[in-house]
């Protein structure tokens, strides 16, 4: 397999954290002028959402890193890179797990379930995987190192 470019892992990696982010404080924002955010917090800890907004501020600033030639973009991106996968594995989890916990579900249900799990998760874990593989390369360390 051969490695991604870096120029195109810079800008993917700056372009969607950054759409990530715009659109979960666009969601907040709307939260909080209908009066639901203050609701979501008393239900929930603001510590989920800012530790949302940490990783993907990670990933934005990796992207940023890289397309500037900054070494230290290399484990910001990969980090962000291996938290990602952690989080699609467990929300694909969480989501199968509480359909199992719902009564009277159908085997119909479970495979549309199964299916949209591995559609959704399996194109972000092989996309991170490969800039994993990436940025482990001699190339991308020498390009970023210098």
């Amino acid at each position: 397999m051969e490695p991604l470019s870096l120029r195109f892992i810079g800008w993917f990696y700056t372009l969607v954290p950054a759409a990530g982010l715009a659109t979960g404080g666009l969601i907040l924002y709307m939260l909080y002028r209908s009066g639901g955010l203050a609701r979501r917090y008393a239900e929930e800890s603001v510590l989920n959402d800012l530790t949302l907004i940490g990783i993907w501020a990670a990933g934005l600033l990796g992207g940023i890193g890289v397309l500037q030639g900054k070494a230290w973009a290399l484990w910001v991106l990969e980090f962000f890179c291996w938290v990602l996968c952690v989080l699609v594995l467990l929300s694909g989890t969480y989501r199968l797990l509480a359909l199992h916990r719902a009564e009277g579900e159908t085997p119909r249900k479970w495979v549309a379930a199964v299916a949209g799990v591995v559609v959704v998760a399996l194109p972000i874990l092989a996309f991170c995987g490969a800039t994993i593989y990436t940025l482990r390369s001699d190339a991308a360390r020498q390009a970023l190192t210098g």
